[in-house]
């Protein structure tokens, strides 16, 4: 390889060993492990416990069976969690601390790769391997889980198909991406990690323009949402947010799966208003419309061009790091790669990356729940009223099984949004 990662550099102010660049990694590992097996922990005790009391804003809102089988849902889902994250992290020692990645370089390169081949074959036979890790757990969740809880409705050829049509998508988008990383990497000398950055912020915006109209409809059927009072609803609460989608539709989420849910999702012409088809059923038009309207707020108090900015931020601040790291000359001696090469960089980026900055957490869920408020509070003021979205979000978490009285660790730590009970409280002030 052109010696782009390493020699072309300056020479960086310290250089570490590699049993020093072992331990930090090793370190990190072990901590993002430690906590978040904690937090699982502590939350399933409480659960087992099963005598928290519902807060007062809840006791006469919710069923006591309702609340139980939320409960038992949030186990089964946190116990399923823990072991897969398990086997993932023992999936990730082995790459990085037991010989897997010269392994697999060796394996390729004995079949004949070399140069941007074996880059970009190295790195999809990663991420083959690590998918093909959590299919077991897919089809505990799907047929174990969502099943005895009511959910599911797919059947195995359902399943097969849907997991086929999904790894052809990913074949077909990420041998295009990875072919442009590996170049960035490999061309762009000292500032590989700028064009890197900007090259994978205009990935996402083309995926974010191409999924509404090209993507999504590989999955799911999406009809026009009749004229009439509904339609009415959500695109005069479109509008006065200042939203203009091309069309609202109905999604025929229910082939799948008894969740409820909407969203609004693409760029430009793309820009479309989707509610599940068991949304419909579940709700009435006036609190659909409250529901909008919340998801509405995000838009119109700019909360997603500030995601957007914070995710553009960390993905240029997580990549300036990276090029600093590639500096070290025993960064790929540490985890058995003997030269500098870009699939090896990008590698070590994706799996040390996680455990290196998931202490973020706490900071983006704390943020994006506080955006929850926020948008709690416009869709009050839209609708004129707040027992509306208040009686769909009661009837939205209990349709969907959500717990209502999740541990406040792990609410501080993952919860995106606040809890139910919080935001019913806030909506009542």
């Amino acid at each position: 390889m052109s010696p782009t990662l390493v020699d072309s550099f300056a020479e960086p102010a310290v250089v570490f060993s590699f049993p020093v660049i072992q331990l930090v990694v090793l370190g990190f590992l072990l901590a993002e492990f430690a906590v978040e097996t904690l937090l699982d922990g502590v939350y399933l005790a409480t659960l087992a416990r099963g005598s928290q009391p519902l807060p007062a804003v809840l006791a006469q809102r919710l069923a006591p069976e309702a609340v139980a089988k939320s409960r038992a849902y949030a186990g089964a889902r946190l116990r399923l969690g823990l072991a897969q994250r398990s086997v993932a992290w023992v999936a990730v020692l082995a790459v990085l601390f037991g010989g897997g990645l010269t392994t697999l370089e060796h394996q390729l390169t004995e079949l004949g790769l070399s140069g941007t081949e074996l880059s970009v074959g190295f790195l999809l036979a990663l991420a083959a391997g690590f998918q093909f890790l959590g299919v077991p757990f897919a089809l505990v969740s799907t047929f174990g889980i969502e099943r005895r809880f009511g959910f599911n409705r797919q059947t195995w050829g359902g399943w097969l198909a849907d997991q086929l049509k999904g790894w052809l998508v990913s074949l077909a988008l990420g041998v295009p991406f990875l072919l442009g990383a590996v170049w960035f990497v490999s061309a762009a000398q000292e500032f590989w990690w700028l064009w890197l950055a900007a090259f994978i912020l205009g990935v996402q915006w083309v995926l974010v323009w191409l999924f509404p109209t090209f993507i999504a409809p590989l999955f799911n059927r999406f009809t026009p949402l009749p004229a009439g009072e509904l339609r009415e609803r959500v695109e005069a609460q479109a509008k006065a947010g200042g939203f203009r989608p091309k069309g609202v539709f109905e999604m025929d989420a229910s082939r799948r799966s008894g969740h409820s849910n909407a969203y609004f999702t693409g760029l430009g012409r793309s820009k479309r208003i989707v509610l599940f088809d068991t949304l419909l059923k579940d709700l009435t038009p006036t609190q659909i419309e409250a529901v909008m309207a919340h998801e509405i707020g995000h838009y119109k108090l700019g909360h997603i061009r500030r995601r957007l900015a914070w995710g553009a931020a960390f993905t240029f601040g997580l990549l300036f790091a990276a090029s600093l790291a590639a500096r070290q000359p025993a960064l790929y001696q540490a985890f058995g790669l003997t030269a500098p090469t870009p699939h090896g960089l990008l590698a070590l980026l994706v799996l040390a990356g996680g455990p290196l900055t998931f202490w973020l957490a706490p900071a983006m869920a704390g943020l994006s729940r506080r955006h929850e408020f926020q948008a709690d509070a416009y869709a009050r003021q839209a609708v004129g009223r707040s027992d509306t979205l208040a009686e769909a979000l009661v009837k939205l978490s209990v349709e969907n099984l959500s717990n209502p009285t999740p541990h406040p660790w792990y609410v501080a730590w993952h919860a995106s949004h606040p809890p139910l009970a919080q935001r019913l409280a806030a909506l009542e002030k």
